[in-house]
């Protein structure tokens, strides 16, 4: 409910307790691929929510539990907090930012004291607010207790930010807000130095087959190994091997020789995302019926005039969801729909329209 100022120039937006409790459970059906929460045993993996320690603790009691074993110069010192406050943004930082650093330190002192937890893992930016449990933990338990942090230099995208929830241009594990294929092909397209970095990263490949596949990279640029490799492992990890091959047969549309059945193949959203940035139109359902050189024409101007079009179709230049249009004049029907509502039409190689029927 209170945003981690770490790395943060502006401050975060507050989240009302549905919300969290929503993300929360979204979060661990995802992490739920990676760790097994269902295991016998003492090793299973365990969610918690520090709402339920923190929402019955007064600010009272918390001062007395916590804020009294850490001083504001402590805190001041902290580079989130310095960056924050010496940074460009023009308000600062709130006291509720501020206070953070203690909210998580009692975290890993509240977990320590009932989970057993003596190990805290983080990006590099957090490295300020896990120190500050460790020394909660020593100041409040004694110096005898040892506690441990590890971190990891953060993950960051060409433009070099990190990956993070709240940054733009980010790819998701959910398939309802990154689809398998957009998911595929963020991996395909990244530089040749981010996939030699990521695929040491994302992937559970060894040493000597990740070493064989740079050099082969290296040998033909232009053939992309490492990044269908990364792509490959990825989406199947995150996703599954369908999603992969369904990934890997609708990037093969836009420029390969693909039929009506592959694109019948397609769910909605994925459909959608292959022909995103391509010129649209909608179109009234009563529209449909009229030969295909007055809809595409009047009703979405995909053509300049009816003497274009024609010309076009008669040279085999003209295609209707990935079959050739064989006459300028054939009524185009509720039958010609893609997924009941899309019509997709491509002029010459390379030029796509999606019409919508509303």
């Amino acid at each position: 409910m209170i945003g981690d100022p770490s790395g943060k120039s502006q401050e975060r937006n507050l989240l009302d307790s549905e919300t969290l409790y929503h993300n929360q459970e979204c979060i661990k059906k995802q992490v739920a691929k990676f760790l097994d929460f269902d295991a016998e045993g003492d090793n299973k993996a365990e969610m918690v929510n520090n709402y339920d320690w923190m929402k019955d603790f007064t600010f009272l009691d918390f001062a007395r539990t916590v804020g009294k074993h850490i001083t504001v110069n402590y805190m001041m010192a902290k580079d989130s907090v310095q960056k924050r406050l010496n940074g460009e943004a023009r308000d600062g930082l709130s006291f509720t930012e501020f206070t953070y650093q203690l909210l998580q330190g009692y975290d890993f002192l509240y977990l320590y004291q009932h989970k057993g937890v003596k190990l805290q893992l983080g990006g590099n930016d957090q490295w300020g607010n896990m120190t500050t449990g460790t020394e909660l933990i020593r100041r409040t338990l004694g110096n005898e207790v040892e506690t441990f942090c590890i971190t990891c230099p953060l993950i960051t995208k060409s433009d070099g930010k990190k990956f993070g929830k709240t940054e733009s241009g980010n790819i998701w594990l959910d398939p309802k807000r990154t689809s398998p294929y957009k998911f595929y092909q963020f991996w395909l397209n990244v530089s040749d130095d981010d996939a030699e970095k990521y695929i040491k990263i994302f992937t559970s490949l060894n040493k000597e087959t990740i070493d064989g596949l740079v050099e082969e990279h290296k040998q033909d640029p232009g053939k992309r190994v490492l990044q269908k490799r990364l792509a490959q492992e990825v989406t199947v990890m995150v996703h599954s091997e369908d999603d992969y091959n369904m990934a890997l047969e609708a990037s093969g549309i836009l420029f390969g020789k693909s039929t009506k059945e592959s694109l019948l193949k397609l769910d909605e959203q994925t459909f959608l995302d292959i022909f995103d940035g391509v010129p649209r139109f909608d179109i009234a359902k009563d529209q449909l019926g009229q030969p295909a050189v007055e809809l595409l024409t009047a009703a979405a101007p995909v053509f300049p005039s009816k003497g274009e079009m024609r010309k076009m179709v008669q040279g085999g230049g003209v295609s209707l969801n990935k079959e050739k249009l064989p006459q300028f004049d054939q009524p185009i029907t509720a039958n010609d729909l893609i997924g009941g509502k899309y019509l997709l039409v491509q002029k010459g190689k390379k030029n796509y329209f999606l019409l919508t029927v509303k």
